[in-house]
């Protein structure tokens, strides 16, 4: 099961010190396959991409995504990009530009397009009860939209928990993505 980590900065801070310290720690107690810096609030993202990325490239073999920009991914030589769920009309762009494309899908119906536009894996959400994030889809759903589609889907959502983790890899996804599992 591969792990995605999705930074926040109500946890991970809207400064490089805290947010290389806090990478820091999560890196010295979790193994990542997938790491990837959103904060849609600081004025100062690239900068904060570009030490990202930095510091990563370092200390883990972890591939380094970056949110919603793909043409700062591209210039930062990041490992690929998240698009957001209204981003779709990106992904053959993104792609083109060499980039690993994760795109957010809420339903099943987007979960297809995004399989039809291209994009190599996708986050289906939420999961398991998620603050402000609607009412969960719960396993039974994902287990369905795991076997509709052929691209890696990470499960995200309200995991919080080895428990949860393990429920999920149960369904047959690909992964799982969480912002706060590894905090």
């Amino acid at each position: 099961m591969k792990s995605y980590l999705i930074t926040d900065p109500s946890l991970y801070g809207h400064d490089a010190i805290t947010l290389c310290e806090r990478l820091e720690n999560v890196l010295q107690h979790h193994t990542l396959d997938f790491l990837c810096l959103r904060d849609k609030t600081t004025s100062i993202y690239p900068k904060l991409a570009q030490i990202f990325i930095e510091k990563l490239r370092n200390r883990s073999d972890a591939k380094i995504l970056l949110h919603g920009d793909f043409k700062l991914a591209r210039a930062l030589h990041a490992d690929g990009i998240h698009l957001t769920s209204t981003q779709f009309d990106s992904i053959s762009e993104a792609k083109g530009s060499g980039l690993y494309v994760i795109i957010s899908t809420h339903t099943h119906e987007e979960a297809l397009r995004a399989q039809e536009m291209g994009a190599d894996a996708i986050t289906y959400s939420p999961i398991f009860h998620s603050p402000n994030k609607g009412n969960p889809k719960g396993l039974e759903d994902l287990k369905q939209i795991v076997d509709k589609i052929r691209i890696p889907i990470f499960a995200l959502g309200g995991i919080l928990s080895q428990e949860q983790i393990t429920q999920v890899e149960a369904t047959g996804a690909y992964g799982f993505a969480s912002i706060r599992y590894f905090i």
